[in-house]
């Protein structure tokens, strides 16, 4: 994926199967300097889909790994935002699933700590 070249990637994976990145969706954490920083998912071979979402919008991150999941070193993060067109965005059997929940969740508090966005916002939001 081609992105500005202001932006730097921090991490990009591909889901994977049996363990092995043979899929056409690719993940990435990107960052612009003073900016923002955004996942951004990208799917499919013929039509293409690109989401993405600003880190400082997300409010919690959950990891799933299945029997089949720690075979292969591979595990699922759910990531909650109140984006209306995302509110759940998930990242599928991706390796290495527990340093990137980490990677993931301090970044989260870097950006809505640089935003001085707190939980109150994100509770205000879905009440309405």
């Amino acid at each position: 994926m081609k992105f500005d070249k202001n932006c730097e990637v921090i991490w990009r994976d591909r889901k994977r199967h049996l363990g092995l990145p043979i899929s056409f969706y690719r993940y990435y954490i990107v960052k612009k300097e003073r900016e923002w920083v955004k996942f951004f998912r990208h799917k499919g071979f013929i039509k293409t889909i690109i989401d993405e979402i600003n880190l400082y919008r997300c409010y919690d991150v959950t990891l799933f790994v299945s029997f089949v999941d720690k075979i292969f070193g591979t595990g699922t993060i759910e990531i909650a935002s109140n984006d209306a067109r995302a509110p759940k965005f998930h990242m599928r059997h991706i390796k290495n699933p527990y340093k990137v929940r980490d990677l993931i969740s301090n970044m989260i508090e870097i950006e809505r700590k640089k935003r001085n966005v707190g939980i109150t916002e994100f509770q205000l939001l879905d009440a309405n």
